[in-house]
């Protein structure tokens, strides 16, 4: 019996399937697409079909040589306690043990132990979306995302699991001009009508999933107005793709932090991409560079705030990607613009039609003498929720002005995952489906998502969502906050 099997074979049907045989290409079986394993048992193994582009790129060799940088003590902090298990986006869509934290950790520390892995395990790792509500949920206090993490930096270096147009799309993002080329060319192509080829790519099965992201691509727009700053009290980081294509989120956010008196700086090009795409992807090195040229970017001890929680979570831990002192300092600035603002909430205007947790209450009345204030949906995204823990401060901000709606999903997570949507659409879709469920039966008109990618994600199924600050700012401005259905036509 193996040691992944003894390990998982008393507590695990994966144990119990994998336990007798050895090797690993061996126990997740003939060395092919994910697809073709898992198809007939799994819900995973249907959504990632029978033509895989991973699989295809690595399964013409069994095994290969890998060394992951994860020690001993961290791989044995996990204890398999499966409290993990509910948390997890994909375990809840397929089932599969291995498409768990619990299960990936013990595929990690098999190959840690063996020195090599297969196709099948860059699969299972390459279908996590790195959500990490494995983590808030977990007793033991498991790091899993950074086990993740390292685990993609040792595919990257070691193997082909990036493509190289891949790397050269992830490094197009630190390139602010070049960026916004393609960024026009594609609203060019949008606006052209050319992205309905995408229906036709999808007949072509090695083009299936390209043309499945590409489908799922929002509107973007052919110019924006350059953003104005107004002083130095605030470091606003702007980002790449966000600014590329959401810059009206970041005018809005602008004009609520300038609310409270604070002139708002930003960032020069140095600082046009934080680089967490890039870690997610397990290109290190380019993330690294990425990190150093935007701390050099923003110095001085003025707070940095972002309003993206992806954005925001990979630069609170510059620290541990980098392990200097001077990264560690710069993270401590850094600060989600909504906890920002929480502690600043008496300093917001406090505009009749609203009523505030503080001092008195101005909300408009019904006849019934009862608050009319309009119901906004929270959608937590998991970097705010689960790195940042920083999630309460969109409802104090959000408070101050609308009635907080919370959906009864308990934060799982939405599919987007950055790239993820893009890469796994069929995944992220079905993941999506739990998350629209709980926002229909909240009742709620209008949702709130403080990232970027989510807030994407979900309008491409008809969901009214807005950047929580964009809602705020509208409100403060005198604009009408929709009060349309929750699902917008399509």
């Amino acid at each position: 019996m193996s040691p992944l099997g003894e390990r998982l074979g008393a507590v695990s049907p994966l144990g119990e399937r994998l336990g007798a045989v050895s090797p690993l290409g061996e126990r997740l079986g003939a060395v092919s697409p994910l697809g073709e394993r898992l198809g007939a048992v799994s819900p995973l193994g249907e959504r990632l079909g029978a033509v895989s582009p991973l699989g295809e790129r690595l399964g013409a060799v069994s095994r290969f040589p890998l060394d992951i940088d994860i020690d001993s003590d961290t791989l044995a902090s996990c204890v398999a306690c499966g409290m993990c298990l509910p948390h997890c986006p994909t375990y809840r869509v397929s089932g599969e043990e291995s498409a768990s934290p619990r299960g990936r950790i013990a595929l990690m520390r098999d190959v840690v132990e063996r020195g090599e892995a297969d196709a099948a395990f860059v699969e299972f790792m390459d279908a996590c979306i790195q959500c990490r509500g494995c983590e808030t949920a977990c007793p033991a206090g498991v790091q899993y995302g950074h086990m993740m993490e390292a685990t993609r930096e040792a595919l990257s270096v070691q193997s082909n699991y990036q493509p190289r147009l891949r790397r050269i799309a992830y490094r197009m993002l630190g390139m602010p001009r070049l960026l916004a080329s393609g960024s026009r060319l594609l609203a060019l192509a949008q606006r052209a009508g050319l992205m309905r080829a995408a229906g036709w790519l999808a007949r072509i099965p090695a083009l299936r999933r390209l043309a499945a992201g590409a489908a799922g691509l929002p509107r973007v727009p052919l110019r924006q107005a350059p953003l104005v700053p107004s002083g130095n009290d605030v470091w606003l980081f702007t980002g790449c793709v966000m600014d590329a294509w959401m810059r009206d989120t970041h005018r809005a956010v602008q004009s609520v932090i300038e609310t409270t008196g604070a002139g708002v700086a930003l960032p020069p090009a140095g600082a046009s991409c934080c680089g967490s795409l890039h870690v997610h992807a397990g290109l290190g090195d380019e993330a690294r560079r990425l990190a150093a040229r935007t701390m050099a970017a923003l110095p001085g001890d003025a707070p940095i705030l972002v309003d993206s929680a992806g954005c925001g979570a990979a630069m609170k831990e510059y620290g541990h990607l980098l392990g200097t002192d001077d990264a560690r300092r710069f993270a401590a600035r850094v600060q989600d613009v909504h906890e920002w603002l929480a502690e600043r909430i008496d300093e917001l205007p406090a505009v009749a039609g609203a009523a505030t947790e503080h001092g008195a209450d101005t909300a408009a009345t019904n006849g019934d003498g009862s608050s009319h204030r309009e119901r906004i949906a929270v959608q937590d995204p998991c970097h705010l929720r689960h790195v940042q823990q920083a999630h309460l401060s969109v409802r104090t901000v959000l408070g101050r002005y609308f009635d907080v709606v919370e959906l009864d999903d308990d934060g799982l997570c939405c599919g987007a995952g950055g790239a993820y949507s893009q890469q796994h659409p069929d995944i992220a879709g079905a993941v999506r489906e739990r998350k629209v469920a709980a926002i229909e039966r909240s009742g709620a008109r209008v949702v709130a998502s403080a990232n970027p990618g989510c807030t994407l994600h979900l309008r491409a199924v008809g969901l009214d969502v807005r950047y929580p600050l964009e809602i705020v700012a509208d409100f403060l401005a005198g604009a009408r906050i929709p009060t349309s259905r929750t699902r917008t036509a399509e």
